[in-house]
């Protein structure tokens, strides 16, 4: 089953603003402050928003499934 929407969520105390995620998803994040921000906290499913979850080094960023909250990224 294909998730609708997916919740992206960044840890602003482990955000250590490396701006791996901006580099991959820079349509989804932004770098304020020296910490990721989502432009958007709903988003349809996008594979960079993955990339991005799965390449940050302090794992601030999750994606969830909107509707269960299941988390989708990063992988356990």
């Amino acid at each position: 089953m294909v998730t609708p929407e997916w919740r992206v969520t960044v840890d602003p105390r482990r955000c250590i603003g490396s701006g791996i995620c901006a580099g991959a998803a820079p349509d989804h994040f932004v770098l304020v402050d020296a910490v990721s921000i989502p432009l958007d906290e709903l988003i349809p499913p996008e594979e960079s928003v993955l990339d991005a979850a799965e390449s940050c080094p302090m794992e601030a960023i999750a994606v969830r499934d909107a509707v269960d909250g299941r988390l989708i990224a990063p992988e356990a």
